[in-house]
């Protein structure tokens, strides 16, 4: 994790900031010397906590192993510090520069209860630097050192509020944005299982389309074809013993007649075998197609409309969507006998919606029969194709009024 700049500068003053503090105290120190009073004795004495004080910054570092975490090695060392610095004060008001250090490193040094005292403490050291050296000659001096000292005391506890505010403050929003990562986290997650669970979902889809197609062909194969290669076993049989050159001629019309239907009907179940019109174009222009060629071979006036923003689906949605038209389409040629038919494809944010209307004879849903069900296609096939990618299939109809198909899926775009 990268260190936060605020805490790069401390660190980096808490390593060097003390020394310049102590050299700037030397320097004004030893130019003062003089002019104070210092005996040699003195001179002596605060040579010895120099060196006591230079050694301590010297081994403040591995002691506390670089950590600006309170602890009670840190708080020794603090009040150590703040004692050399006091004696140092006490030899020479100009040592205070040295003190300094106790302001700014007290909140991350010292335990929080031990905060204010450390922070009082420098106060001490400072006020005897600011009315001219530890002990006050005088009384005059002396007020003057309670007065400095309550002043500075006073912007302390000023300051040390404001700061404790603050890193409440700071608290507060480190833990908000700790809550909002984690929150983040727990939504990534959850929309990278809602993909694999779509992904899956998609998968079991296909597969299970696969399965119906099959149903669906040998359903068609049945109902068409086999019927129609019977009738026309049926009339060729009648045209072998037919008798007279009249009848056999009608009944080879009627065998023609049924091989040319049967050869369409054959044409039409391969054309929708696979969805081929998915490897051009995309579900609009698919579907336009199918809905006008349906409409060129039924005979019916057949609209398609797109409402909303296209947007590229997945393969399995556009196959989905196209397979469910082409089954409504087939049903209404077989049943509907309509004039006119609508086909509407429709973008809507997280759905699609695929609706087909038409105003033909219409029937009563809860009458379809049951062998239809079973077989697998049909309505029950296009509301099991829209389930299968967790959408919905709903149908309206009745005797005479027409009929109207509506699928509901979701809006699952392809990322390829």
């Amino acid at each position: 994790m990268p260190t936060p700049p605020e805490t790069a500068r401390r660190a980096s003053f808490d390593d060097w900031g003390p020394y310049g503090l102590l050299a700037v105290g030397t320097v004004t120190a030893a130019g003062s010397a003089r002019l104070v009073g210092m005996s040699r004795g003195e001179l002596y004495a605060a040579a010895v906590l120099l060196a006591a004080a230079l050694l301590l910054q010297l081994v403040w570092g591995p002691v506390t192993g670089h950590r600006s975490v309170p602890s009670r090695t840190s708080a020794g060392l603090y009040f150590l510090r703040w004692a050399l610095a006091f004696v140092l004060t006490w030899l020479n008001p100009f040592f205070a520069f040295y003190a300094v250090a106790g302001y700014y490193s007290a909140g991350h040094q010292l335990p929080r209860r031990l905060v204010l005292p450390g922070l009082c403490l420098t106060a001490v050291t400072m006020a005897g630097s600011e009315v001219g050296g530890m002990p006050p000659r005088g009384a005059v001096l002396w007020i003057g050192f309670v007065v400095v000292l309550g002043a500075n005391i006073g912007l302390v506890a000023v300051f040390t509020r404001f700061a404790l505010q603050e890193q409440e403050r700071l608290s507060a929003q480190a833990g908000t944005i700790a809550e909002l990562e984690r929150t983040n986290t727990a939504l990534q997650q959850a929309l990278d299982e809602n993909a694999a669970l779509h992904a899956q979902l998609l998968v079991q889809a296909r597969e299970a389309g696969v399965a119906d197609e099959r149903r669906r062909l040998a359903a068609e194969i049945h109902d068409t074809i086999a019927q129609g290669l019977t009738g026309i076993i049926a009339q060729l049989q009648v045209v072998a013993n037919a008798t007279d050159l009249t009848t056999a001629r009608t009944h080879l019309e009627r065998a023609s007649s049924l091989a040319r239907h049967s050869l369409g009907e054959a044409r039409r179940s391969v054309h929708n075998l696979a969805p081929v019109a998915l490897t051009v174009d995309g579900l609009p222009e698919a579907l336009r197609k199918t809905v006008a060629e349906w409409g060129e071979r039924s005979g019916v006036r057949a609209e398609f409309t797109v409402t909303g923003t296209a947007e590229q689906l997945h393969d399995e949605v556009s196959a989905t969507l196209l397979r469910i038209a082409q089954e409504a389409l087939s049903n209404a040629a077989r049943h509907a006998a309509a004039h006119r038919l609508g086909v509407t494809l429709s973008y809507m944010g997280d759905e699609v919606s695929l609706d087909i209307r038409d105003d033909g004879t219409g029937f009563d849903p809860a009458a379809v029969p049951a062998r239809t069900r079973a077989a697998g296609f049909g309505l029950d096939g296009m509301r099991a194709r829209a389930e299968r990618i967790a959408g919905t299939f709903a149908v309206e109809s009745e005797p005479g009024g027409g009929t109207a198909l509506s699928a509901r899926v979701p809006l699952v775009r392809d990322d390829r």
